[in-house]
């Protein structure tokens, strides 16, 4: 489905002595047995820095205790020193430190990448402020119009300053130290961190960051402080008490506990003394805290007050409070006494009984409300309530929905605090007590016309401040009154928690002892009661006992008392018989109950008159409630019949519903109290399957039966079915307990698990049991709460639950707190698992899945009985049975303690359970793979922490039953990869810190074969192949990632990094030490095995290039860069090592890449692909794409199609090129540079090219316009779109590469296309619209720094490809694509130390290689000469400085040369640039320039050693003439009669007007004329269809009329070559300027004409197909005109051409080629140059010899010249230096198999010609023939620089390329040849009888010499002795037996074929094939048997013979 790129190394050049043994890089390679690896490496002693690379740190994952954060400043635990399992187990759950498993290097994996914008700013600290001229030059500099004006003046240029001189610049230093100071300069202070100047991609929360859950703690809604100031009534006579509660009154329900306050003043306490103990200062407090979990606009403040009891109902004593007020108390002064008087008295005798008084209630949310939010920052308010709501844990589904989205004024964090005034209290109605009466009074309250606001109200000022809670407030107790932690003095008045009882469900898990137990008295019906009982109070006890004094102090006091008592009584309703109660009474429930535990109510009724002999309270009844019930808390709704007398002994443990004999009730044993009695229990699980279940395995633990649950008594023998059916039960449970005793629960089902009980000496295998419990509760959660889940998924109640709860159970600590202490050396058996393993299960486990029946019980003392026999494979993958039990013999009284001493681990247990299930468990299991994953995990770190191991080997860590399950395992998950992935993918990560690391690759390549095998079958794979990026990301997020990919493996490159010269010049120098380096830089099988990770993540790269993919490796190399562990440029060169494919890879894809290039420098980047800007047209991308290896071109791959990337993703790519050139070892880039070739350095350069403009500074000023999207056009910014148009003259590759640029002709002109693009762009920069001057100046900075660091790291890059190529012959094509990239570099905006250093590198260059510029790139003279010139313009006088120098030195190295042609050609050059840049530059100054010639005019009178030369004369006259333009006509004449090399000139003049579109066209008309006087018609036509497209890329600029071409791109069919007029549209300022493109052609009818001339003169040539193509373009033009005669007369032509194509067919003849070498110096430019020339058809070699001969005898001298006869290559040391030499060889066109299905027709294989090829015969002693066996062949393919035919007609070779084949090959290859023959003749249409009978005769004749018999005695007679022949053999033997069914297939159709006279002829025939037949049979029969095995090895690839030829053979050159 995908295509497999093949990096193959450039070395294997000759590809038949080579094949490859390759694994495609769609398929996962078998990765390294890592710990094999590295024991059979150990680390050298002394690594140093290197040391971290090896091998995990020994400290890198640790199981710490974390002492758990404890609120309180003693933690709540039970008082009672003796408790029963139950609570011990909770107790030790809400108290143990947490077990944290800590890998201590997490957080430097990429998932806690630090490229945030923070730690970005903290890494940025420093930088340097970088100078660019953009910045610096003043806005709209002016602009002289008088452009003459500056120069005239000689006299002003000879007096004005010049800009500094650099020193030495003229000394003769060697070349080596001017590189080495060059070197020193550059890489002194260099950013150390490439992406700390790169932001990171934009990304949500990184898939790979796995959050560490929250801490498990106690639950609190939003929390509300309340401050109980003052409470004042009209007149002050007696104590009030006060409470407050919240109730919510839509679901009708109290919402918390009361909290009760006293604002008594001293006095009126005073008057309670005698009743009132001292008081505890815990019930003094004042403010309280109170936690609402789902605030709605239902919640209410309720405050009621009681007062003391005394004589009148409610209505009399409140009375006084309603009439008197305060203003009145002097006249009523009596009145009050007496009041005073009473309430004293009552106070003293009945002090101790209350009465309710009043009540009143704040409507909480309209105070919030109203108090408005706080004035805070808008995101402070965010975050405030965000992080509130995430405390608010988890409410359930429902409720969740409703806090989000109910109204956002319900929101109790973020309200300004307020202070109330409640003034309005109501009175208490006696017969309205009840929390339903309030219900209904609250409900009306909301209404308008609320009945309460008719009523009288009691006037009272009562001052409360509300306000959102602190978040650790001071002096705080819990609803236990323990202190919470900062409480710095015990006697400061505290604040109350407040319980909360949510109004909902609330799911958090229990973290904290909490057992309280409150009781709520409702009413009392004693209407039937016989007797005085009126004024009724319930006073309320909690017993331990039957006897009085067994009353236990554990009910709470309220306010002013002391904080627990014996008792609590209930207010009194006076004279009421049926009074309702609205009393709390809160009690601390003991930890353990027994059943003599009760709440015992006793009924008083008070006497509130003083009456003799009247006792003050006098019990009228009794009842109570036993506090347990068959083991269980009894809570719940009571209806209690009320006994008259005392209850009798032992009543406690019976219900006061039981009938006890002789006791009298009231109303005949009816229910007449009721009471409620609510738990808030920690302990206390109040769900009866809870609670079965902890019963039962407390049994267990404990022994002891028979166990009483309910109303059923288990007895051993039945205990394993029940706790079996308990287990299953616990699904039956509700969800809140579930959650809140999850931790407990888990807990126990992982213990049943790991330690199975023995009940009645059978161990009972509980594991299947607790594993499908676990499964169902973890799914249910899941469910339930899903708005508690993380990005992955992950329920945070079980992610904390894993991280900070979870341990081994053998691994407690021993007490409750304190270190853990390790189990002492336990066996770790396994059950059932005994050491023989049977033989069945050594399955391939990949697939299948074993089974077990866990419930097989079997004894400990017979462990044989427990493996039991195999269980046939079952409806699903099942195979085997295995059974957990226990293989130790124990004694039997040790298993009757109920667990075993030994224990399973939990992980294989789990494993092997998980491994076994089916069906719904398997579902649920799958569903939440993550959790079992993760507990997995932590259990092996316990265990392996515990037993010692993580010390000690791998791969002895766990047992291979365990690794064979977890393969099972991960091999199921990766089936269901969509819903499971990043489980299995955060698995394998865990994995690779605790297990066998080369195991866990295996598990990551079943993942991906897996993953793979379903993209070949899904019909969008697409998802699919996101999901598996996100698994690499994940799996490569580990912290040790770099370790885990063996940086310091064996690829590394051998010591010496000296380039060799053989290798780069020869195919045959394939020897190890270059197998190594191609292995580092090719996704090569070893480097992909043994940088397993690394190879995983760039061969996806490879694969699909897709944005995502990119991220990962920028996330992972910008993760490196900051690592702190890798800092030390050695090591970072390691890490770099593990990239270096990625320059392979990044240069494959360049085609795919947004490009940078085809934009206005120093403008922001455009994303203008809605035109296809950034599309690389096809012939492009193939050039770039072409190598000279064979290679597969990637195909858009199927999976995802490798469109074009976009400007962010390619701008990641290059950042990461350039991270690993920078940190990569040089001596490795160097030697890999020299193995590849030509093409590939080229590539290369291509992308540093692209690099260049990809990291261009876009300039402050851009910045700020982006920031206030202003788009004026100043006439700075034009002047620098035309610089950047400017800069890009005559660079090859950049016009091709721009030739996509103009597309667009949409928006009118080229000058608002060009704006128009570069608006679409701005937005992606404008997160932010307005950002502060120093935030724009902080962002020009770091895009300075960027854009500097990154042009020095393609400098450094340069320089190394420069020192590779300088030795190799192949340097110039190379070199002058190094100067491309300079040239490009200088014409980008650079800052000014850049250019320094970019200068210094083109002086050097030009100084080691000046033939090359003047010689060999003379185009990239001229654009080194305008680069220097507008350099020498600056405005910044270092860059003037070198610029000027560099100038200088360039003219006076061309003078050194002393070669006429090139001093002309610069001072050309630089004329020319000087006119193009003074004719358009705007921002040009003169006063600079002036400066920099006046340097150079010093540099030349200061040059003592070319003083006496013309030299300085020159320069003079070169700075005083600089606006002569030099004439190019001269040289013409002298070549009059050369027709080639007047072509060549009229071609490189017309090159240089590239510039001038007018005047290249009229090059181009001349050269038109030219051919056509040759007859040259093909070419003739070519000149015209360039012209064509000149002309058509200026229209399509000028005009925008759909039907024109769009540019040259329109001729693509017609030439591949017609490109290079692509790059003049941006060369020129603009098409519409004055004087620019006025010449008659650039006009719609001037392209018609031209037009028209080329398709005549392709008919003229005989290419027909090609007139069709021409008329392709014409037809639109014309049907747009509705021009039908035109049509007409086109049409007529195309018919006469398709004709003459069919009738023509076989006829047709086009040209031949040879190729042409010049030798000598006598040819100046030609020499050593080489050409394929292209002669008219049918040319003889003698014809062209002939010519050459002639015209260059005539030339030099007949006895001069010479020519070469043979086509061996030259050697030039053996000629003759005063003669001049030709070869000429006949070449013919070459095809790689692959083209061939393109190129189908004569026309196809002789049209658009690169590749040529001519055969050499030689034998090993230099002779050119010999005997069969010594006969080998040279095959060289040339590569010519353009595709024939072409504008001349002859082209340089820029490739060459040989191939060596041995005898038998050669052999192979001819008869190959012959059997073609015979099939051509055998099967032409018609029929040719001669020729099928000659051919014939040359196969089976008997006189042929060296005919097919000889050829296969020579080299089948016998097996060789060399096992690398045995495929050519094999292959030779192969192609006989071909060649004989040819043979008797030709016999046949000879035999239809021939008259009667010839049958003699045809008898003879037969005769000979039989002969011949009978010869050959034994010889091709036999076959070598070795073939058959697998001897396909690595040692094959080698050529035969290398050693033999290498030291035999002249190496030829290979390259240009």
């Amino acid at each position: 489905m995908h295509a497999c790129i093949f990096f193959l190394c450039p070395c294997f050049k000759t590809l038949p002595l080579l094949v490859f043994s390759q694994v495609p890089l769609t398929e996962a390679v078998e990765p390294v047995d890592l710990e094999e690896y590295l024991s059979a490496h150990p680390m050298p002693v002394e690594s140093g820095p290197l040391r971290d690379l090896f091998e995990f740190p020994s400290d890198d994952i640790e199981v710490v205790y974390t002492p758990r954060e404890c609120r309180t400043l003693v933690s709540a635990v039970p008082e009672e020193s003796e408790m029963d399992p139950h609570v011990r187990d909770c107790v030790r759950s809400y108290t143990e430190d947490w077990a944290i498993v800590n890998r201590k290097y997490h957080k430097l994996g990429t998932g806690f990448n630090p490229n945030t914008l923070d730690k970005q700013k903290e890494r940025q600290k420093g930088l340097p402020k970088q100078v660019f001229e953009s910045d610096e030059a003043p806005d709209g500099n002016s602009y002289q119009d008088e452009q003459v004006t500056w120069a005239c003046s000689i006299f002003d240029l000879k007096n004005s300053l010049p800009d500094a001189l650099l020193p030495n610049l003229l000394d003769r230093t060697p070349n080596e130290e001017i590189d080495h100071h060059n070197e020193d300069q550059r890489k002194s202070n260099r950013h150390k961190e490439l992406f700390a100047l790169h932001p990171a991609p934009d990304e949500e929360e990184p898939i790979e960051r796995l959050s560490v859950p929250e801490v498990p703690k106690e639950h609190f809604g939003q929390r509300l402080l309340v401050k109980c100031l003052s409470l004042k009534f009209e007149i002050e006579i007696e104590p009030i008490f006060a409470s407050l509660a919240l109730y919510d009154v839509k679901e009708k329900k109290k919402i918390s506990e009361n909290f009760y306050f006293d604002l008594n003043s001293e006095q009126m306490k005073g008057m309670l003394r005698p009743h009132v103990p001292p008081a505890a200062i815990s019930t003094l407090a004042r403010s309280a805290i109170f936690s609402i979990t789902y605030p709605s606009q239902d919640v209410f403040l309720v405050i009621k007050l009681e007062k003391v009891l005394q004589q009148g109902d409610i209505g009399e004593c409140a009375e006084p409070y309603m009439i008197f007020k305060e203003s009145d108390a002097a006249k009523n002064k009596e009145k009050l006494e007496k009041l005073k008087c009473q309430a004293e008295q009552f106070c003293q005798r009945l002090g101790k009984y209350r009465m309710p008084f009043a009540w009143t209630a704040i409507h909480l949310m309209n105070i919030v409300s109203s108090a408005g939010s706080l004035e805070r920052d808008s995101t402070e308010v965010e975050v405030g309530s965000w992080s509130e709501r995430r405390n608010s844990s988890i409410v359930g589904r429902r409720s969740l929905e409703r806090t989000t989205s109910g109204d956002e004024a319900c929101n109790l964090t973020s309200f300004r605090p307020a202070t109330l005034t409640v003034t309005n209290f109501f009175k208490q109605e006696g017969d309205r007590l009840s929390d339903e009466d309030l219900y209904k009074f609250l409900a009306d309250m909301r209404r308008p016309s609320s009945v309460l606001r008719r009523l009288r109200p009691i006037t009272a000022q009562l001052k409360i401040d509300i306000s959102p809670a602190p978040e650790n407030p001071h002096y705080c107790l819990t609803p236990e009154l323990l202190q919470v932690k900062l409480y710095p003095d015990s006697r400061v008045r505290p604040t109350r928690e407040i319980l909360e009882f949510p109004a909902r469900d609330v799911y958090v898990p229990n973290t904290t002892y909490r057992n309280l137990l409150y009781v709520y008295p409702q009413s009392l019906n004693f209407a039937n009661r016989q007797g005085s009982a009126r004024n009724i109070t319930v006073k309320v006890q909690f017993m331990y006992g039957e006897d009085p004094s067994n009353a236990m102090p554990v009910i709470f006091g309220k306010s002013s008392c002391p904080e627990f008592s014996k008792e609590a009584y209930t207010a009194v309703v006076y004279h009421n018989r049926s009074p309702d109660f609205h009393e709390e009474i809160k009690i601390k429930l003991p930890a353990t109950l027994t059943d003599h535990h009760h709440l015992l109510f006793t009924f008083y009724h008070v006497s509130c008159q003083q009456k003799q002999n009247t006792p003050l309270e006098t019990p009228v009844g009794y009842t109570w409630i036993p506090m347990l019930q068959n083991g269980r808390l009894k809570t719940g709704q009571f209806c209690l019949p009320v006994s008259l007398e005392k209850p009798p002994q032992a009543y406690s443990v019976l219900s006061p519903e039981v009938p006890l004999p002789g006791m009298k009730w009231v109303d005949n044993h009816k229910g007449v109290f009721n009471v409620e009695v609510v738990a808030v229990s920690s302990l206390h699980t109040q769900d009866p399957y809870l609670d079965k279940f902890f019963a039962l395995v407390h049994a267990l633990d404990e022994h002891m039966f028979p166990v009483r649950i309910g109303d059923m008594r288990i007895m051993e023998n039945n205990l394993e079915n029940e706790l079996k059916s308990s287990i299953s039960a616990l699904n039956s449970s509700q969800l809140e307990p579930v959650v809140r005793f999850l931790h407990l629960l888990l807990d126990k089902l992982i213990l049943l698990v790991v330690r199975p009980p023995v009940i009645a000496g059978q161990i009972v295998n509980l594991g299947q049991a607790s594993f499908e419990a676990m499964a169902s509760i973890i799914n249910r959660l899941h469910k339930n709460l899903d708005g508690n889940q993380d990005q992955h998924g992950r329920n945070s109640l079980l992610a904390s639950y894993i991280y900070y709860v979870f341990r081994l159970p053998n691994t407690y600590p021993n007490s409750f707190s304190g270190e853990p202490v390790p189990v002492p050396h336990l066996h770790y058996a396994t059950m059932a698992r005994s050491a023989v393993r049977p033989a069945s299960l050594n399955l391939n486990r990949s697939r299948s899945l074993s089974n077990s029946n866990p419930d097989i019980s079997g004894t400990p003392t017979s462990p044989d009985d427990e493996v039991r026999s195999i269980i046939g494979s079952k409806a699903t993958d099942r195979s085997c049975n295995r059974m957990s039990s226990h293989t130790e013999t124990s004694s039997f009284l040790q298993t009757l303690t109920g667990r075993l001493p030994t224990k399973k681990l939990f992980h294989e247990e789990l494993a092997l359970q998980w491994v076994v299930c089916s069906g719904s468990v398997r579902e649920a299991a799958l569903q939440q793979a993550w959790f079992f994953f993760e507990l997995m995990v932590k259990s092996m770190v316990h265990h392996l922490y515990f037993a010692d191991k993580l010390e000690g080997s791998r791969k002895h860590r766990f047992p291979e039953r365990f690794m064979d399950d977890v393969t099972a395992l991960v091999s199921t998950i990766a089936e269901m990869v969509e819903r499971l992935n990043t489980s299995l993918a955060f698995f394998l990560n865990d994995l690779l810190s605790i297990m066998d690391r080369g195991f866990v690759f295996g598990l990551i390549k079943t993942c991906y074969k897996q993953v793979s095998a379903k993209l070949y079958t899904i019909p969008n794979p697409s998802n699919l192949v996101s999901l598996r990026l996100d698994f690499l990301r994940i799996v490569c997020s580990h912290e040790h990632y770099v370790t885990l990919n063996l940086p310091c493996s064996l690829l590394t490159p051998p010591a010496s990094p000296s380039p060799s010269v053989s290798s780069a010049t020869s195919g045959f120098s394939t020897n190890v030490q270059d197998q190594k380096i191609a292995n580092m830089f090719e996704l090569s099988v070893p480097f992909r095995q043994q940088h397993y990770l690394a190879g995983l993540v760039l061969t996806e790269l490879a694969v699909i290039l897709d944005p995502d993919v990119i991220n990962m490796v920028h996330n992972l190399l910008s993760s490196h860069d900051s690592d702190p562990r890798y800092a030390d440029p050695q090591v970072k060169a390691r890490v770099a090592m593990l990239y270096l494919p990625l320059i392979g890879v990044i240069m494959e894809t360049v085609p795919q890449l947004y490009d940078f290039t085809g934009r206005p420098s120093c403008v922001a980047v455009d994303d203008y692909e809605s035109e296809g800007g950034s599309m690389i047209s096809q012939t492009v991308a193939m050039a770039i794409a072409g190598t000279s290896v064979p290679q597969l071109a990637r195909p858009s791959s199927i999976i995802l199609a490798s469109s074009v990337q976009s400007y962010p993703s390619s701008r990641s790519l290059l950042i990461c090129l350039l991270w690993v050139l920078k940190n990569a070892d040089e001596s490795v880039l160097q030697k890999w540079f020299t193995d590849l070739s030509v093409l590939q350095l080229n590539r290369l350069l291509d992308l540093l090219y692209l690099c260049v403009s990809c990291f261009e500074y876009k300039g402050k000023k851009v910045f700020e316009r982006m920031n206030s999207l202003t788009f004026k056009k100043s006439k700075d910014m034009r002047a620098k779109l035309e610089e950047a148009i400017l800069g890009s003259i005559g660079a090859r590759q950049e016009m091709v590469r721009r030739s996509r640029g103009q597309l667009g002709n949409a928006f009118g002109s080229q000058e608002n296309l060009r704006w128009r693009k570069d608006m679409t762009h701005w937005r992606q920069n404008t997160e932010k619209l307005d950002k502060s001057r120093a935030e724009i100046e902080h962002e020009a900075l770091i895009d300075g720094n960027l854009a500097t660091e990154a042009n020095l790291i393609i400098l450094d890059t340069l320089e190394i490809v420069v020192q590779t190529v300088s030795v190799t012959e192949s340097k110039e094509s190379i070199l002058g694509g190094v100067l491309k990239v300079l040239l490009h570099s200088m014409a980008c905006n650079q800052s000014a130390l850049y250019l320094q250093h970019c200068f210094a590198t083109q002086r050097a260059l030009v100084s080691k290689f000046p033939e090359l510029l003047f010689e060999e790139e003379t185009e990239q003279c001229a654009d080194l000469c305008l680069r220097l010139l507008r350099h020498c313009s600056s405005s910044i006088s270092t860059i003037r400085s070198h610029a000027s120098a560099s100038l200088y030195l360039l003219m006076r190295q061309n003078f050194e040369i002393g070669n006429s042609f090139a001093v002309s050609t610069v001072k050309m050059q630089v004329t020319m640039s000087l006119s193009s840049l003074v004719g358009t530059s705007q921002n040009f100054n003169e006063e600079f320039l002036r400066r920099s010639l006046k340097t150079i005019l010093t540099y030349a009178e200061e040059d003592l050693e070319l003083r006496e030369t013309t030299f300085p004369d020159q320069v003079q006259d070169l700075v005083f003439n600089l606006h002569m333009i030099l004439s190019d006509t001269v040289k013409m004449k002298e070549h009059q009669e050369d027709p080639e090399m007047l072509i060549d000139l009229m071609y490189r003049i017309a090159k240089g007007y590239q510039n001038s579109p007018d005047l290249r066209l009229t090059w181009l008309q001349n050269m038109a004329g030219k051919h056509s006087e040759r007859s040259n018609h093909a070419e003739s036509a070519q000149c015209l269809v360039h012209s064509a497209a000149l002309v058509a890329e200026y229209l399509s600029m000028l005009e925008d009329r759909k039907y024109l071409p769009v540019g040259c791109v329109t001729f693509q069919n017609i030439s591949s070559n017609v490109l290079e007029e692509s790059a003049v549209s941006d060369d020129v300022v603009s098409p519409d300027e004055e004087g620019i493109c006025s010449g008659k052609y650039f006009t719609e009818a001037g392209l018609v004409g031209l037009l028209e001339q080329a398709a005549a003169s392709f008919s003229m040539a005989g290419m027909y197909e090609a007139v069709n193509e021409v008329y392709k373009v014409l037809i639109p033009i014309h049907e747009a005109n509705r021009d039908a005669k035109k049509l007409s007369t086109i049409h007529g032509k195309l018919q006469e051409a398709f004709s003459k194509i069919v009738h023509q067919d076989g006829k047709r003849m086009f040209g031949t080629y040879f190729r042409v070498g010049f030798y000598g110096t006598k040819f100046g430019d030609l020499d050593e140059q080489e050409f394929v020339y292209k002669e008219p058809a049918i040319t003889k070699l003698a014809e062209i010899s002939h010519r050459l001969e002639g015209f260059y005898g005539e030339r030099f001298g007949e006895d001069v010249l010479e020519v070469i006869k043979d086509s061996n290559p030259v050697d030039k040391c053996k000629l003759d230096p005063n003669k001049a030499y030709i070869q000429i060889t006949y070449v013919e066109p070459y095809f790689d198999t692959y083209e061939m299905k393109d190129r189908i027709t004569y026309f196809d294989k002789n049209y658009n010609l690169r590749r040529f090829m001519y055969c050499t015969p030689f034998t090993l002693d230099g002779r050119a023939h010999g005997d069969l066996h010594e006969q080998f062949k040279r095959k060289t393919i040339l590569t010519t620089s353009h595709a024939f035919p072409y504008i001349k007609t002859r082209i340089n070779v820029i490739h060459k390329e040989e191939i060596i084949l041995t005898p038998i090959e050669v052999a192979i290859e001819d008869m190959q040849k012959k059997t073609q023959e015979l099939a051509f003749a055998t099967h032409q249409d018609p029929a040719d009888p001669k020729m099928l009978q000659m051919v014939l005769q040359g196969s089976v004749g008997t006189t042929v010499n060296q005919g097919p018999l000889e050829v296969a005695q020579v080299f089948l007679s016998e097996i060789p002795n060399d096992p690398k022949l045995f495929r050519h053999h094999n292959k030779l033997r192969l192609c006989f037996k071909d060649f004989t069914k040819r043979c008797e297939d030709a016999l046949r159709k000879n035999k239809s074929l021939i008259g009667p006279d010839q049958k003699e002829y045809q008898r003879e025939l037969e005769r000979n094939y039989h002969r011949l037949k009978e010869a050959l049979q034994p010889l091709i029969n036999r076959k070598i048997p070795q073939l058959y095995k697998a001897v396909f090895n690595r040692e094959y690839q080698k050529c035969i013979f290398s050693e033999f030829l290498f030291s035999h053979c002249k190496h030829s050159k290979t390259c240009y």
